[in-house]
């Protein structure tokens, strides 16, 4: 059964959304499932504006054909490659070999990567280049590394709506309400959002960052992304994260506790240094044990907040491994600009504490607060006074 729905009066949303996959990438786990988004633009000419992953095939392609009836599709936009975008692709074009496939030359390239031919008709553009539909005119604008090489916006000049392509997406399937103010987005959508892009996006700062300058430079009224919902009102709310996210600063001042424990020793010490913290008046405080909370969490996490205690055990001489990947991963991310603690445990040879500062030290504008508590195999009654200048330190530099 089809399931379209209208944005404009020739807007139609044709995308589809899918609550079986377990990991997006095979790497995040997407509890809440996940939205693919495409749109149909009907006007003089038609156009698609990208298509669907494989998982929601069958959805998508009887939604185009909806939403088409009788109509010819003469063009289709491929803002990104990526296959939760581009894998029906030459589904779409076998049904209608008419279409002239519009992209940059990148993602041209891509296509004959991916499929191993081409479209029979391509329109490759640049920064700026132009697409008259009739009464829609369309600008690209070309967003590289947000987050590869060969994607590109769409701006429709005259509704003022700009199809984001993976910008401003997130986790989560939709259930019916298309729109972000139809939803609770920062009671029920926002931690999602913020992981998407964190553990999607986040390496890429600076590309966003000129991304965002761009966008300031339009009049836009609805943005139109390839996961999650539609906003047509507030942007400037959702702007303004990524904008935060993208310069790498904290949205939140406040303390995230994470512990890497074999045993429970090294968790009983994190959980009294938060104990001590809330005494001292600090308020939401999280924990999470390394082991049990997907790293992507973690990772977004780090990025919310200030102030950051890693607590690890010692494991064959080394950082315990749950912790190690997020230190990592943290890298990878090019995680900056934050306010580090550090407990270690080690029964015969304590080194995490030492190991992890080297690798935080690899990282920009950490600073390293207080001093290292170190523990042999449990906290003693008498290093109480040593998590209590931790706590002092931490509360201190906030």
């Amino acid at each position: 059964m089809k399931n379209i729905q209208p944005i404009t009066p020739e807007l139609i949303y044709v995308g589809a959304s899918d609550r079986r996959t377990a990991l997006f990438e095979n790497i995040y786990p997407i509890p809440r499932g996940v939205s693919y988004n495409s749109y149909l633009l009907l006007d003089e000419h038609t156009a698609l504006v990208d298509t669907c992953d494989a998982s929601v095939r069958e959805q998508f392609l009887e939604n185009v054909e909806a939403a088409l009836g009788e109509r010819r599709l003469d063009y289709l936009i491929v803002n990104h490659m990526e296959p939760d975008h581009a894998a029906t692709m030459m589904d779409v074009l076998s049904r209608h070999p008419e279409a002239t496939v519009v992209a940059t030359a990148k993602a041209v390239q891509m296509i004959e990567q991916f499929f191993g031919t081409q479209a029979a008709s391509s329109q490759i553009v640049k920064e700026g280049d132009t697409l008259s539909l009739g009464r829609h005119q369309l600008v690209f604008t070309m967003a590289p590394m947000v987050h590869w090489p060969e994607v590109m916006m769409t701006y429709d000049q005259t509704d003022k709506i700009l199809f984001s392509a993976d910008a401003f997406g997130t986790f989560g399937a939709l259930s019916g309400n298309l729109f972000a103010d139809e939803v609770n987005f920062e009671g029920e959508w926002l931690n999602d959002a913020r992981r998407y892009y964190i553990n999607i996006v986040g390496k890429y700062g600076q590309p966003v960052q000129t991304v965002l300058k761009k966008a300031a430079a339009l009049d836009i009224r609805m943005i139109c992304p390839l996961h999650g919902p539609v906003w047509r009102s507030n942007l400037e709310y959702f702007i303004g994260k990524h904008d935060v996210w993208s310069r790498y600063e904290p949205e939140d001042k406040g303390v995230v506790i994470i512990y890497g424990s074999i045993y429970g020793h090294t968790e009983a010490a994190a959980l009294r240094l938060g104990a001590l913290l809330s005494e001292r008046g600090i308020k939401q405080i999280k924990a999470y044990d390394a082991s049990r909370t997907h790293v992507s969490k973690l990772v977004a996490e780090c990025f919310r907040s200030s102030h950051i205690v890693l607590a690890s055990s010692t494991y064959n001489n080394g950082i315990f491994t749950p912790m190690e990947s997020l230190l990592l991963d943290l890298k990878a991310h090019s995680w900056q600009k934050r306010t580090v603690a550090l407990i270690e445990n080690g029964t015969w040879a304590a080194t995490s504490g030492r190991l992890m500062r080297a690798e935080l030290e690899q990282m920009k504008e950490i600073t390293i607060v207080g001093e290292t508590v170190s523990l042999k195999s449990a906290a003693q009654p008498s290093q109480e006074e040593q998590l209590a200048a931790l706590a002092d330190a931490i509360v201190a530099s906030i």
